[in-house]
């Protein structure tokens, strides 16, 4: 089968599609044909070497951890009826036309959504429905989202504003901009704008501008100037790092404010809970309540193009590949 391989840490060109064998599954597991993989920013980051201290990988690998398709063949000890049957899944090695996973792992896919959108779920669809349980958001809350035109930025607006929220999302760029408003943010911010934490403040509203739930999928510079914005007794979530390096607020100077900080560790659910928040963003994206942003899908020979892609930030929502 073909498959993209990372053959050394480095820069997009290092991923390069080749034939590598067929993956057998065993007792207990599936063969997925795989229609669309899923990536994700960290993906880049792990392929140019950084990160290393969390995701202990060592080329040659297959990058991509989920997928979208359908049950091709089964292992040992699996039921018959999960043949033909429509799933994602977490896997290792998923930019590849085929992936074995563990049944635990698979969701069904509802047959009112197709796989494209169920993919770009996988991951993210799982992040953000998570968070919106962890920070507890409800209709009084004042939400701000960083990193809102991404992947999960955009669904993450979405949930909040489903929840009765008041909803301010920080991108770059009128097109970007347009699209947060469109999914449901009360406001959008210009993260290019210099003096953006003002903007944001005076949007978020309220006696002092301050936001009961911060999301901050970017890190760096602009998660440390969103920090403050937070409301004394609110909720801080680090759980992004396009920047090069996830917020860091002193927990000290949060714990004295009454601030719940969360980190990435948070939203490395256990597989119950994975099932869960997965079977739950499929659901709402099949009722049309959750709608997945897609900027491109990429054939998996593309690979490399699809990570520059990402790394570029030129286009809005998820990057695919085709299987």
């Amino acid at each position: 089968m073909r498959a993209a391989l990372v053959t050394r840490f480095g820069d997009p060109s290092v991923l390069v599609t080749t034939d590598v064998p067929d993956p057998v599954p065993g007792p207990g597991e599936v063969l997925i044909d795989v229609a669309y993989t899923d990536t994700i920013f960290v993906e880049t980051q792990i392929r140019s070497g950084w990160g290393r201290e969390f995701f202990p990988v060592t080329p040659p690998y297959v990058p991509g951890g989920g997928v979208s398709g359908v049950v091709a063949a089964l292992g040992p000890e699996v039921p018959a009826e999960w043949l033909g049957r429509r799933v994602t899944s977490f896997v290792t090695g998923g930019y590849a036309e085929r992936a074995v996973a563990p049944v635990p792992a698979l969701t069904v896919v509802p047959d009112a959504l197709d796989l494209l959108p169920a993919a770009a779920l996988v991951h993210d669809g799982v992040t953000s429905t998570g968070l919106i349980e962890l920070t507890a958001v409800t209709e009084t809350d004042r939400v701000l989202v960083l990193g809102a035109s991404g992947g999960m930025g955009t669904l993450l607006v979405q949930l909040a504003h489903a929840r009765g929220a008041r909803v301010v999302g920080v991108a770059r760029g009128a097109r970007k901009l347009a699209l947060v408003r469109e999914l449901g943010a009360d406001a959008a911010v210009d993260a290019d704008d210099p003096d953006w934490p003002a903007l944001a403040r005076h949007a978020l509203g309220g006696p002092d501008g301050s936001a009961d739930v911060v999301l901050d999928g970017v890190g760096g510079e602009p998660g440390a100037r969103a920090f403050p914005l937070t409301a004394d007794g609110g909720r801080f979530s680090a759980h992004g790092a396009p920047t090069g390096a996830f917020s860091t607020p002193d927990a000290d100077r949060a714990a004295a404010r009454g601030i719940t900080l969360l980190g990435i560790a948070d939203v490395r659910f256990a597989r119950a809970d994975l099932a869960r928040l997965t079977a739950s963003a499929l659901t709402e994206a099949a009722k049309g309540g959750l709608r997945p942003v897609v900027g491109e899908v990429f054939p998996l020979e593309e690979a490399a193009r699809a990570h520059a892609a990402v790394e570029e930030r030129r286009l809005v929502g998820k990057v695919l590949l085709r299987g």
